[in-house]
């Protein structure tokens, strides 16, 4: 198995290929392991956003005030040293598990000759030719960087840029609400950084339940966030200081410090000469597969992780390379579960798994729905929180558990439980007959169920 490509998908097919005694190389056109999960996306902008809220004293604000910060003077030097150190770790476990596992890596870009052949340019120039009877495809994507955005490294960046951020802005404009640019838009506003969130889109993340999506909003313009939703940008200028100026479709003009443009990303295939093995990309460059098996138009090539599209989440992306290297060898992998939790790493958090309010009415489930406020539990008194809530929905007809919707400290580990009751197809009796520890978040599921079930049983 020649695995192209060391992201999350990537490692865990290589691994899952050598666990079953396979031969395996993992080409990886980067200076260390790890993708762009490890160097530019999910980890850092992961370690970022705790680093900011552990230096901005984000998390003790509702005690001790507003103004209330742990390092009164924070810098972007700050913010690199965690980032670097934490980096430095993944790619050391990571190459300890390549070690271990006796998966063979090499350094270079990758290119087909024909759908067995690859050959390998190192950065010296030397060329390498290597065949297998498997081929996967996990190279990721790179931010989509349209021509009239003048990214120049010190003011306009990408999302892969943000990371090594030279300085810190006073003011910070956000082009497109997708998931990175609103958590980027929620990390730096947490840092009190003046912050303009721009999206041609009149709504934003349409796959997060609406009432979510409003208490979300809420809390952004609480912290003076600046959303400019429904107008395109037309034109984005420098001034005479190399400040950013958008100009916006319904007339408005943003003046920011810096501008991050976080609408989009492409599949990285265009140099993967993927002709030659008989393949084609979409005007994304993302490559087309059969969903069950993770298989290309030839069957004995795979692609998986973000190159494939939606969801473009690490754990899914984990999974799928899990599967492709499974059926590549003959091995049955598991099903996969009916559902899996989106977790959306903003300031606050979001996390949700199941359907959303709006699915469930489109699909005339009759349903009720439960909440509960993260400071009507104990554990939220003590941690100071002043929002957050949870959102379930059940049917009345089966009692089952349709969908749990949470935004707030800890949304992410907390979803789990939903997950897990979801998946066995629980009902809401679980939620009122269990016993859960006191005092924590976790409660919530309790007061939420408790909820549902009031207005369900009402006479």
């Amino acid at each position: 198995m020649i695995v192209i490509g060391s992201g999350p998908s990537g490692r865990r097919a290589a691994v899952q290929s050598a666990k079953i005694g396979k031969s395996v190389l993992v080409v990886e056109k980067g200076r260390r392991v790890g993708g762009v999960s490890v160097h530019t996306g999910t980890i850092p902008s992961k370690t970022l956003r705790e680093t900011v809220l552990n230096l901005s004293g984000w998390r003790e604000r509702g005690f001790y005030g507003r103004s209330y910060r742990v390092k009164q003077d924070i810098g972007a030097a700050d913010l690199m040293a965690r980032l670097h150190k934490t980096l430095d770790h993944e790619v050391e476990v990571l190459e300890h598990q390549f070690a271990r596992n006796a998966v063979k890596t090499a350094r270079g870009e990758a290119r087909f000759l024909d759908a067995h052949t690859i050959e390998i340019t190192a950065e010296g120039g030397e060329v390498d030719k290597v065949t297998a009877a498997h081929v996967l495809i996990a190279v990721g994507t790179r931010p989509f960087r349209p021509d009239y955005v003048p990214f120049n490294g010190m003011s306009v960046f990408d999302s892969d840029e943000i990371v090594d951020l030279p300085r810190l802005p006073r003011s910070l404009a956000v082009i497109g609400a997708g998931v990175i640019g609103v958590e980027y838009a929620s990390i730096f506003s947490a840092l009190d950084v003046s912050v303009t969130l721009i999206e041609p889109r009149s709504t934003f993340l349409d796959f997060i339940d609406k009432e979510l999506i409003e208490e979300f909003v809420h809390e952004l313009r609480d912290r003076n966030v600046a959303l400019r939703f429904g107008a395109a940008v037309t034109s984005i200028t420098l001034d005479a200081r190399e400040r950013p100026v958008c100009k916006l479709a319904d007339g408005r003009t943003v003046h920011a410090d810096m501008l991050l443009f976080a609408a989009g990303r492409v599949g990285a295939t265009d140099r993967l000469n993927l002709e030659a093995a008989g393949l084609a990309v979409d005007h994304r460059g993302r490559i087309g597969v059969e969903p069950k098996t993770l298989q290309t138009a030839v069957p004995h090539i795979y692609a998986a992780g973000d190159v494939i599209g939606f969801p473009s989440l690490a754990s899914t992306s984990m999974e799928q390379g899990r599967v492709a290297a499974c059926h590549a060898f003959g091995l049955e992998p598991p099903p996969p579960p009916e559902f899996f939790p989106y977790g959306i790493y903003s300031v606050p958090e979001m996390s949700t798994v199941g359907m959303s309010e709006e699915e469930v009415r489109k699909r005339e489930i009759p349903y009720e729905c439960g909440i509960a406020r993260f400071r009507e539990t104990s554990r939220g008194h003590i941690m100071g929180l002043n929002s957050g809530m949870m959102k379930m929905i059940f049917s009345v007809k089966t009692r089952r558990l349709l969908g749990v919707h949470i935004v707030g400290e800890g949304a992410t580990e907390l979803i789990h439980i939903g997950q897990a009751v979801l998946n066995l197809k629980g009902t809401i009796d679980y939620f009122i007959e269990n016993t859960f520890n006191y005092p924590t978040l976790a409660e919530a599921y309790k007061i939420a169920g408790l909820d549902a079930w009031n207005r369900m049983t009402r006479v």
